[in-house]
């Protein structure tokens, strides 16, 4: 018998071994569009070619993309990408790559909430005329069509050059889409490859542009959603709700499933937003950092942005370690995170008497007014003060007030944790990770979020007190908060570590406690057990904040229709602010200290002033390939960004930091001199001139040179070259350090942020 068993485990293992020699999964291969012979009619009939010359069934191929990217997406297994990887028309074969998605009073925030009279030189009528001609493509989880934010009443025709249109699906019919949605499709290929092998198999989700996650409704109307009076959160926020841009149009592209957001998908939507016609792009997502041509975002962005679509994306939210960011193309505009002036306060009340303040968007019945016990279940090895699902033994929660540590599971998980054990409360507690960062969610019980300072507090109180008891009350809605914007915690920061000359983030926009359209198919938690519907809900993330910037962008377009994305980008980042409403410096959630460029950027967005920014620093795409090819890339990697053959490297940069870029990110490495050039270009009134006033650290002399720039007509450039020297004797290991450039005249301040690094490596 031993032999026998000792044979059927060996055959199967063969048969393990075997199998997973033939597993299939996605690549994206990326080929030289050109190298195409002309006896094929079409690239599609090309790569179907290369397929079947593989012994490759013809259902294998998944998607062709012809603008975005030059190249196919294919279900293969390693033998055969292997194989493809030594054709001298493949560039290159990469594994599908998952990304993840970055989870109304913001307009009065911002200073958009002024409908009539002039705005920074535009009449807001003109604007919003102007603004029906501007779509916005939102590349996220899609849209819940009858959200009242897609409302088109009062809208003109769909502009005729629009060639997207609305797909049917099980649960979607094109009658769904209106003059404000002008366009919804969906891309699942990649997702159900990567679900179960085929994407010939009927999936358990729905193939259609229909958002059953709420994350692509709320993004999209948060860019460009229409007025909705008496909009709340179950009674939380409640105010008219509208998007940055709310007479732009909208598209949506799903592209974000259960599992996430393959890159397959990503690409192909892309491909089709560019086609379709979008002006903005729009994508709260990421992945990790990589190199730009093993970028799928960066790569779709570059052909995006030479068409002249501006394309925005979410920064991450995995702050505040630094080197965290996501999306660190120089043309990709990279959005961080800040919070608004909006609070929702919620209270615990300890048996000490102690009265703790926190957050919490909880709208059930509450507690009532009668202390109950507190616990807090601190072991060694236990998880249960995490509160992870089925740590909690009834028998010591029930009927008690829980205290939960933030970290590793979703928020509002805990409280669902918490309440299937019995409990009847949470006092959910940051730690070092969140410091003192709160975020405020639709609890399933009553809840309250505080930070670590108070956690601490809280925690020890709850140990050591021979009978602890807390009572959580709600505060409902506060405006008028100060300080504020803080840059959130979570928000990611640099330094940029594919480009560490080009400073990212970009900058800051409303990430922190949003309203927004929701899907009616899930609860605002997102949780299974969650019943409770709603219209709108409140979220945090650059998620949130990402949309924000699309929309603004959308807003410069109709103003300014023959400006480049840089253009855009520039006016957006040189007007940004960098003070709170105290005037003083911004500060940083994580711990209230003083933030700084590698967390917020060029600062937090401020429309009015980025719609007359007098000097833009303009980029062309030749600028662009010249700063591709001063990297320590082949030929060929800039040649797959850029999909032009003829690309040789001729002109381009002594460093990377050449590029006109509205910021600056100063390695001195081993040197002590790095000499930048800029050119700006007037886009203010004729006769304008700007005197140079900049600020730096003791151990750096700035010199720039000429100090004075006379602009006599409208669309003039001008040059200016600024020299940074490192002192002599200068500690090499010295932590970062943070200065600024502004060219200012009586109407226009056009600032630019400077980080200053000695060495290659993040402290």
């Amino acid at each position: 018998m031993a032999a026998e068993a000792r044979f059927w485990f060996a055959a199967l293992l063969l048969l393990v071994t075997c199998l997973s020699a033939m597993a299939k999964q996605t690549y994206i291969v990326q080929m030289n569009h050109h190298s195409k012979p002309s006896s094929y009619a079409t690239h599609h009939d090309w790569y179907s070619a290369h397929l079947q010359s593989l012994s490759s069934t013809e259902d294998s191929l998944l998607y062709t993309y012809t603008t975005a990217y030059h190249g196919f997406a294919a279900s293969l297994d390693s033998e055969q990408a292997e194989l493809l990887r030594q054709s001298d028309s493949v560039l290159g074969v990469y594994e599908d790559t998952l990304y993840t998605l970055h989870t109304t009073r913001t307009p009065e925030f911002l200073g958009l909430e002024i409908e009539s009279g002039l705005w920074a030189g535009h009449s807001t009528q003109d604007l919003n005329q102007a603004s029906n001609d501007v779509i916005v493509g939102v590349l996220d989880t899609g849209v819940w069509p009858e959200s009242k934010s897609f409302d088109d009443a009062g809208m003109p025709e769909i502009p005729t050059r629009w060639r997207g249109q609305c797909e049917s699906g099980s649960d979607f019919t094109p009658s769904f889409c209106n003059k404000k949605l002008i366009g919804a499709r969906s891309f699942s290929k990649g997702f159900h490859m990567a679900s179960g092998g085929s994407f010939m198999r009927k999936s358990k989700e729905a193939e259609s542009p229909r958002d059953r996650d709420g994350h692509g409704t709320h993004t999209s109307s948060t860019a460009a959603g229409s007025h909705v009076a008496n909009a709340s959160l179950l009674g939380y926020a409640t105010g008219t709700a509208r998007g940055m841009a709310p007479h732009a149009r909208v598209a949506a592209y799903k592209v974000c499933w259960s599992t996430g957001c393959f890159g397959s998908d990503i690409l192909a939507g892309m491909d089709r937003a560019i086609v379709d016609g979008v002006d903005v792009l729009s994508l709260s997502l990421g992945g990790g950092a990589s190199p730009y041509y093993r970028d799928t975002i960066a790569i779709g962005a570059f052909t995006a942005m030479e068409r002249g679509i501006f394309v925005s994306c979410s920064a991450g939210n995995s702050g505040p370690s630094k080197a965290s960011l996501a999306n660190t193309a120089p043309w990709i505009m990279t959005v961080g995170a800040g919070t608004l002036d909006r609070d929702f306060p919620a209270y615990a009340l300890l048996g000490n008497k102690k009265r703790f303040t926190g957050v919490s968007l909880y709208s059930g019945t509450g507690m009532g007014n009668k202390p109950v016990q507190l616990v807090y279940n601190k072991g060694s090895n236990s998880s249960s003060n995490l509160c992870l699902p089925a740590s909690l033994q009834p028998e010591h929660v029930r009927g008690k007030v829980v205290v939960c540590d933030r970290g590793i599971n979703a928020r509002v998980e805990k409280g669902g944790v918490v309440r299937a054990a019995g409990g009847i409360g949470m006092i959910l507690a940051n730690t070092a990770a969140s410091g003192e960062e709160l975020v405020a969610d639709s609890h399933l019980l009553p809840a309250v979020a505080v930070g670590m300072r108070v956690g601490d507090l809280i925690r020890e109180y709850a140990q050591h007190d021979s009978n602890p008891t807390a009572l959580i009350s709600f505060g409902g809605t506060v405006l008028n908060v100060r300080p504020s914007p803080v840059v959130a915690a979570f928000s990611s920061r640099g330094p940029n570590l594919v480009t560490p000359q080009i400073l990212k983030p970009d900058v800051i926009g409303p990430g922190v406690n949003i309203l927004a359209g929701w899907s009616e198919s899930i609860g605002p938690t997102g949780l299974q057990e969650d019943t409770r519907k709603s219209q709108f809900n409140i979220m945090s993330g650059t998620s949130m904040s990402c949309p924000h910037i699309s929309g603004l962008a959308a807003l410069l377009k109709a103003a300014h229709p023959d400006w480049s994305p840089s253009a855009i980008k520039s006016a957006l980042m040189t007007t940004a602010y960098t003070q709170d409403n105290t005037k003083s410096p911004l500060r940083d959630a994580a711990d209230g200290s003083f933030s700084n460029p590698w967390a917020h950027g060029s600062g937090h967005v401020e429309p009015q002033k980025a719609l007359s920014p007098g000097l833009v620093y303009d980029i062309s795409t030749d600028d662009y390939v010249a700063f591709l090819c001063s990297l320590d890339y082949t030929l060929e990697h800039v040649q797959a960004i850029v999909k032009k053959p003829n690309v040789t490297c001729s002109r381009k940069y002594s460093d990377p930091g050449q590029l006109n870029y509205p910021s600056f990110s100063v390695v001195f490495g081993n040197k002590r001199v790095v000499r930048y050039s800029r050119e700006l270009t007037n886009v203010g009134a004729a006769g304008s001139i700007y005197r140079v006033a900049v600020t730096g650290p003791q151990m750096v002399r700035i010199a720039v040179k000429p100090t004075r720039l006379v602009f006599k007509n409208v669309g003039e450039k001008q040059k200016y070259t600024v020299t940074f020297v490192a002192n002599k004797g200068a500690d090499k290991t010295a932590r970062s350090e943070f200065g600024s450039i502004v060219w200012a005249n009586p109407q226009h301040q056009v600032k630019s942020p400077i980080a200053f690094a000695w060495t290659q490596l993040i402290d």
